[in-house]
């Protein structure tokens, strides 16, 4: 017959197994959810990278978050302005998309748009608040960033006419 410390161990170590396999159900379902998350970023990014504006569009109306960053940093706004898709800007910056955002390298969309000579998204993002911000907290500011590459003259006429 079996003593009752017998019994307290076996009942112990099940526990211990149960427990164990549950942590791993566990690591294992928030893996898939991970994976999904992950698909489901690159689709949206895809998306605003070659102007799918009914899949941008689709994905926001059921609650996508819009300023969603992925592993670089990047937002499906940066992405599109990178990209010259000013149709999705106007999309993402209606469904309020941060035009402040930055990448784990200190770079707005508008600064994508300059770098890749989008004036016309330029002149959509461009939103002096964020210069503002930026210089408080030592960022480089879009000035900086033109000036960098030689388009400084070019965005301080677009400022002018902005004002």
């Amino acid at each position: 017959m079996l003593s009752l410390l017998s019994i307290a161990m076996m009942t112990l170590l099940t526990l211990g197994i149960s427990t164990a396999s549950a942590k791993e159900f566990e690591q294992q379902q928030v893996k898939v959810t991970q994976n999904a998350q992950n698909e489901l970023m690159d689709l949206f990014f895809a998306a605003a990278r070659t102007g799918q504006n009914d899949v941008i569009q689709e994905f926001l109306q059921y609650g996508f978050p819009v300023d969603v960053q992925n592993e670089k940093g990047f937002s499906a706004l940066m992405i599109a302005a990178y990209a010259g898709q000013q149709e999705i800007v106007s999309t993402l910056l209606r469904y309020g998309a941060d035009r402040c955002l930055r990448d784990h390298k200190g770079n707005t969309a508008v600064m994508a748009a300059i770098f890749k000579l989008e004036w016309g998204i330029v002149k959509q993002l461009r939103h002096k608040e964020c210069d503002a911000r930026a210089k408080k907290i030592g960022r480089k500011t879009t000035e900086d960033f033109a000036e960098v590459i030689g388009q400084l003259e070019t965005l301080q006429k677009i400022d002018k006419a902005l004002d």
